[in-house]
């Protein structure tokens, strides 16, 4: 990492609050300023990870964290151009969308309770899933802290369980899968797994919409069960490809890693997509936003109409 990860983490926290004050205040003209300072400093936060995910090898997520600063620095630019009225709704609509993704996400993911909780909610009801269609009985086992100096239970760790004041390693909290019997599997149940991060986004770029209330409660009821469920459909899979595929290679990968890292990360991608175009039917305000803020930050060419 370019900084630590403690003054990353700070800075993108209240980048995300200077954003969702500029969006609270968006009607003020005199706000751009704090927005630039927003952006700069969450695009600070994502990018600050790319070298993290470059050395576990996620070539995926370090192109899109280091994606993450030019982007910003686009953001800033168009925050300081004269914009149409519904080029500056759109920028508007960016801010809102970024303060009110990013900033549960990073609740969740900097408070212990909310984290574990997260992992036992969805991977409760990933068991309960494969327990139920009768393809294994799994439960829960013992969740674990990883710490800078090893792990340890859940139960027994003595660290701040309100908010990540300590060292951690990669995934902090890991719930442990096992047979009914007590059988070890050797699957592990982190955030990630959660689908979280897909969730969050959806719910911020929905609810700061300036539509029908009616309208993003439809489009809420829509996208968060489906991405859920098939979440759970993904867990489920991954369990049981590991389970009866074992000792099966491709590349050095084994049929869990190949799954988990590339096989279902290409359909989880896909299925965004869809859910994408699905919402630009639902709301085509999303739509429009989309291109105009890609207008604004000069990274799609304005058409233009043609003169008479």
């Amino acid at each position: 990492m370019f900084l630590a990860k403690e003054v990353a983490t700070i800075a993108g926290a209240i980048g995300m609050v200077m954003l969702a004050i500029s969006w609270h205040k968006r009607h003020n003209e005199g706000v751009s300023r704090l927005a630039q300072t927003g952006w700069v400093l969450v695009g600070i936060y994502f990018f600050n990870d790319s070298m993290y995910y470059f050395e576990l090898g996620d070539i995926v997520l370090t192109i899109m964290t280091a994606l993450a600063l030019p982007i910003a620095v686009a953001l800033v630019i168009a925050e300081a151009r004269s914009l149409t009225s519904r080029d500056r709704a759109a920028l508007n609509w960016a801010r809102g969308c970024v303060a009110y993704a990013g900033g549960p996400y990073l609740l969740v993911a900097h408070i212990p309770w909310l984290s574990v909780l997260a992992i036992w909610f969805v991977a409760s009801q990933v068991a309960m899933f494969l327990s139920f269609t009768g393809t294994i009985d799994i439960k829960l086992g013992e969740t674990m802290v990883n710490t800078d100096a090893g792990q340890v239970s859940w139960s027994e760790w003595d660290g701040n369980k309100w908010f990540m004041t300590d060292g951690f390693g990669e995934h902090p909290f890991q719930t442990e899968l096992i047979m009914a019997d007590g059988g070890a599997i050797g699957i592990n149940f982190v955030l990630a797994c959660t689908a979280l991060q897909s969730m969050i986004v959806f719910i911020g770029a929905i609810s700061v919409l300036d539509v029908d209330r009616k309208r993003r409660i439809r489009a809420l009821l829509f996208t968060i069960p489906i991405i859920h469920i098939l979440n759970l459909f993904r867990n489920a899979g991954l369990i049981w490809m590991h389970l009866s595929y074992e000792g099966w290679e491709y590349l050095g990968l084994s049929m869990f890693e190949f799954g988990h890292s590339y096989a279902s990360r290409v359909v989880s991608l896909f299925a965004m997509f869809v859910m994408a175009i699905a919402m630009f039917e639902l709301l085509p305000e999303l739509h429009r936003h989309i291109l105009r803020l890609l207008e604004a930050a000069g990274l799609r060419k304005k058409k233009t109409k043609p003169s008479s």
